[in-house]
Order: C-alpha cells, then structure tokens, then sequence
C-alpha cells in the first residue's frame, strides 16, 4: 500500500509546484519584453506597465475569494479551473493586437493564477503529512524561485529569436501539460456548504486597489492635483473604509481584521508592505536602464538579472537555521538593511554601463532575500493562533500581491515624475528622440532616483524590525538575570 501512495504523492507535489514555476516565469518574461512589447503594439510607457500591472490586480483581487470556492466546490475543481484559465489567456496573450486587449488578457491570466495558487497549499496540505509538509513547501519555493531565475533569460532569448509573442506561446505547452497530470494525479475534496463568498468585500476592495493603482500609473500625465487623480485616490479612501466596515461586520469576511489585534502579526504584514514595495521595483527600474537608457537587446537585460535570483537559492537553506540560531527578528533587519543599502548602490548607475556596479548590489539583494524572507513569512504566519493559520496566510499573501502592483505602479510614477513620459515611452520602444544623449541622461537620472526613493521602505521595514526585536531582546535579558 505504502508503495502505491508514493508515486501518487510526489506526483502531486509536481503538478502544484509546476503552477509555482509557470506562474513566475510568466511574470518574469513579461518584464523582459515591455520594450519590444511596446514597440510593436507602439504604446506608451503607462499602458506598457498596465500589461504588467493588471495581471497583479486580478491575482491580488481574487486570491482569497478563490481559497473560499476551493473549500466550497473542492481543491481539484478550483485548481483545474484556474490553471486552465490562465493557459487560455496565455494562448489569447500572444494573439493580442492592441494594448487593450492584451491587458485585458492579462486580467484573465491573473484571475487563473489566483485560483490555481489559492488551492495549491491546500493540495500540499491535505497531500502530505506534517513530517514531509516542510520539504514539499520548500520544493515549492525552489520552483518559485526557479521560474523567476528562467524568466527573464528565456524570454531574453525568444524575444530576439521570435518576437514578444513567443514568450507567451511558449508557456503554453507547459500548461497544457499542468493540466492533463492535474486532471490525472490531483483528487476531489470534499466541498464545504457552509463555506460564503464575501461579494460585498470584493467589491470594495478590487476596485479600491485599481483605482489606486490607475492614480499611480496616469497622476502625471493628468497632473496630480487634476480632478480625474484626486477623484480616484478619494474613491480609494472611500472603498477601503467601507471595505473595513464590511470586514468587521461580515459572518464570512475576506479579511479577517481581527487577527491585527496581534501585535508581531500586524507588525509583520506592515513589514512585509515596505519590504514588497521597495524589492519588486528592482527589476522594473533596471529595464529601464539597461533596454532604454543602455539600449541592452532582451537577451542581454535579461543575463544581467540572473544575479537577482542565483544566491538565494544557496542563502534560503540557511536562512531558517540563522532564525532559529538568532531569532527571525534579527534576520529580517539584517535582510532588509542589505537591501536598502544595495538598492543605494543601484541608484549610483552611470552614463557608462559598469557590469559590476549591476552585479554586486543584485547579488546582496538576492541572498539577503535568501535570508530574511522565510524569517518574515514564517514570522507573521506563527504570530496568528493555529485555527486561524488560513486566513492569516490568506491576508498575507493578498497583501505581498498588493504591494508587488503597488510598487510596480510606484515605480512608473518615479520614473514620469523626473523624466518625461514621451521620452521614456520613445527609449524603451527603440523610436527616436531628438537629444539621444540628454534623454539618455534623464532617463538614467530617473531610474537612480527611482532606486533611492525605494531605499526608504526598507528604511521603514528596518524600523519595524526593531519593534519587533524588543521583545525577544527582553526575554533574553531576563533569562540572563
């Protein structure tokens, strides 16, 4: 008997995490071939990013709605949906023929990714016993990283060989495979009646979050005390209130904001804002140097991002072992302070193209994540009681989505902010501007700004590590005494 479960259990594991690796690769290849992207389709920067940005607000949106239908209509169901969903608009990605129609493509394919990921860790779950839950979690996150890693370098290499379209048709076939071991090796669940959508926290919430991020992205282009940007942050303001008056009131809410009543959980989900903001702004910003200020081909950009993957792979390992050793709070302010002072270094970039000066500070970055980020998840997901493990990873997922569109959309508004919109649209699209050198400058100038301005949210993730830090530094101190 112990023989059959084996094949079936691992086979499992490679189904979820196979939706971990193509989810990230996605992801990943996108940010690689904005510029060509927008060159063909001759888009602006700003609707340029919403190819990137929109595939976040649905995967943020829907993500814990979709673990509340796992629970309703079973694991199997959701996941196969969603992963279906997302091939699908995948496929329909590569034949977009306007921005518009890409980006809404790219709505679909977050909302798949949402289902897909929503039921995954409870597919682990139910798959593996406590003993091995650790070591399939972790695969997990290799996988993770892993797509992350090949993402930019296959996109590079596609992209030049084939066009931007590639590097959606290619996932494709992935996909198609995910779906038929799904369909074969994942089991039904059985479903919970009692289990409600919070359609009202919905509501509230998704357009809450795109009306903030539309401000973002457009603020500077309509100007930001216009009445289109202002009427869009108060309609941001107005959602969330009413979205946390529904929260607290709601039998079966999205979030349950009761669980910030602890201190190291609230503390934690306010770090992990500042720490997602100021980390996932890296990769768009160095695009922009490297494709529009460096004129780098896919390939190239894409070679010079290996290092913001590679050591973590070798750092994550011992990053828990540290944590047990020295505590997670230490972690997280030694992680979050290399990366601030990398992020430092990257806004030092120059006229001339120095490989190095790339290099080291994504190397730092990299292995300081590899160190202080299972610290964090493991931080925030301990500090909630165990029978409400569930919704304190639901909300700590959605807020790390959250932030990762917010910092995307942050970025563009750095970027607008110092240099012009049409001279960077014009860069990264390969068309031509009129004072090369000079736009070259400021879109330089624009980036490293962007890289220091980012710097201060992990300035804030330090200061609250230390808030963190006083209690553990108490108890010691009085086991000492």
């Amino acid at each position: 008997m112990m023989k059959t479960m084996k094949p079936s259990k691992w086979s499992v594991l490679f189904v979820v995490t196979l939706v971990s690796f193509i989810t990230n690769l996605d992801a990943t290849i996108v940010v690689t071939g904005l510029p060509p992207l927008m060159k063909d389709l001759s888009l602006s920067i700003g609707t340029g990013m919403w190819t990137i940005t929109s595939f976040y607000i649905t995967s943020t949106v829907f993500l814990l709605p979709s673990g509340r239908w796992s629970d309703m209509l079973g694991t199997k169901r959701i996941f196969l949906w969603g992963f279906a969903l997302f091939t699908l608009a995948t496929a329909l990605c590569g034949t977009a023929g306007s921005g518009a129609a890409l980006i809404g493509y790219r709505l679909l394919q977050g909302t798949g990714a949402a289902m897909a990921m929503a039921a995954s860790t409870p597919i682990l779950i139910r798959t593996f016993p406590p003993n091995e839950l650790g070591v399939a979690l972790g695969i997990n996150n290799i996988a993770w990283v892993t797509g992350s890693l090949i993402g930019p370098v296959l996109g590079g290499a596609l992209i030049g060989e084939f066009g931007w379209r590639s590097m959606f048709y290619a996932v494709v076939p992935i996909g198609v495979i995910g779906l038929a071991a799904g369909i074969l090796f994942l089991r039904d669940t059985l479903a919970d009646k009692k289990a409600k959508t919070d359609w009202p926290g919905m509501l509230t919430f998704g357009p809450g979050l795109t009306a903030l991020l539309i401000a973002l992205s457009e603020g500077q282009a309509w100007g930001w005390a216009s009445g289109r940007t202002l009427g869009l942050f108060a309609t941001t303001i107005f959602l969330w209130i009413a979205f946390v008056f529904i929260e607290m009131k709601a039998r079966h809410p999205l979030f349950h904001l009761s669980l910030l009543a602890y201190r190291n959980y609230s503390i934690g989900l306010g770090i992990t804002m500042s720490y997602c903001i100021g980390y996932f702004a890296v990769t768009i910003l160095l695009t922009l140097y490297l494709q529009g200020a460096q004129n780098l081909s896919p390939l190239e950009s894409g070679l010079m991002l290996i290092p913001l993957s590679v050591p973590q792979l070798f750092t994550a390992p011992f990053g828990g072992r540290l944590a047990d050793r020295f505590g997670p709070a230490r972690m997280i302010l030694l992680g979050s302070f290399l990366i601030g002072f990398a992020l430092l270094m990257l806004g030092q970039l120059g006229h001339q193209l120095s490989n190095m000066a790339v290099i080291i500070p994504l190397m730092i970055i990299s292995a300081a994540t590899g160190l202080s980020w299972p610290s964090l998840a493991k931080t925030v997901l301990s500090a909630a009681p165990q029978e409400q493990a569930g919704s304190a990873s639901g909300m700590f997922w959605t807020v790390y989505n959250m932030c990762r569109a917010i910092s995307q959309a942050l970025a563009l508004a750095v970027v607008q902010l110092v240099a012009q919109s049409e001279v960077a649209s014009k860069l990264l699209s390969g068309a031509g501007v009129e004072d090369l050198s000079q736009s070259k400058d400021t879109l330089i100038h624009a980036s490293n700004i962007g890289f220091r301005f980012f710097a201060v949210f992990l300035a804030i993730a330090v200061v609250l590590g230390l808030l963190l830090l006083r209690p553990q530094m108490k108890t010691e101190s009085e086991s000492r005494t």
